[in-house]
């Protein structure tokens, strides 16, 4: 198995996730509430909202990217940084389950009915720091079935992201992808920052 920490974490998700479809008081205590949050200073909903999902359709797509990009990542963790790699790995995902939702946290944070669920701002931090990792790679839109140059897919993304994130017509958390993607960047690039010359070398 060359990716056992990403198993894990879709193993601990999947099975805390599950029973939370049907137990609403399980679902409602974990979920990011951000009027909970700030005002009950209920601080764990900053990371228990990412062990939790609406259905089995987000599991499984949130799971399935993970499982996908995961492996990429983690594996080239353990190779640069030795040792130190699957400290990295756990702590890019976790810290961008964290970081992904502040922005919500900020818009939210005197709303009583506003919540949200997902590993969808981690699961892009992976996607992202997989991109720079591998920028030779190809990706696919759901929109677009073919397959496209990962730093193309990855420029679409934020710009499909940021739009529906201003636009806020629906209930997909766009902040959250938005800042996942740019954490995971950012957070990779700043362990070795290398990775931007050798990027631009394999892009251009």
């Amino acid at each position: 198995m060359t990716s056992p920490v990403t198993i894990i974490i879709i193993i601990i998700t999947s099975v805390i996730s599950v029973p939370a479809f049907q137990q609403r008081k399980l679902f409602d205590r974990m979920k990011f509430n951000a009027y909970d949050a700030h005002h009950s200073k209920q601080l764990y909903r900053f990371f228990s909202y990412g062990l939790i999902h609406a259905g089995w359709i987000h599991l499984f797509i949130n799971m399935f990217v993970l499982y996908s990009f995961g492996e990429i990542v983690e594996v080239s963790f353990r190779y640069l940084f030795a040792g130190k790699g699957i400290f990295y790995y756990l702590l890019m995902y976790c810290g961008a389950i964290i970081i992904s939702i502040l922005p919500a946290y900020g818009k939210h944070l005197n709303d009583v009915f506003y919540s949200a669920v997902g590993a969808s701002g981690a699961v892009s931090a992976i996607v992202f720091s997989s991109i720079i990792l591998y920028p030779t790679g190809k990706m696919i839109l759901l929109l677009v079935p073919i397959p496209l140059p990962a730093p193309l897919f990855g420029l679409l993304y934020v710009i499909y992201s940021a739009y529906m994130a201003k636009r806020g017509k629906d209930n997909i958390g766009h902040d959250a992808h938005l800042w996942g993607a740019i954490f995971g960047l950012v957070f990779t690039i700043a362990l070795r920052p290398q990775l931007v010359v050798e990027f631009l070398e394999k892009v251009f």
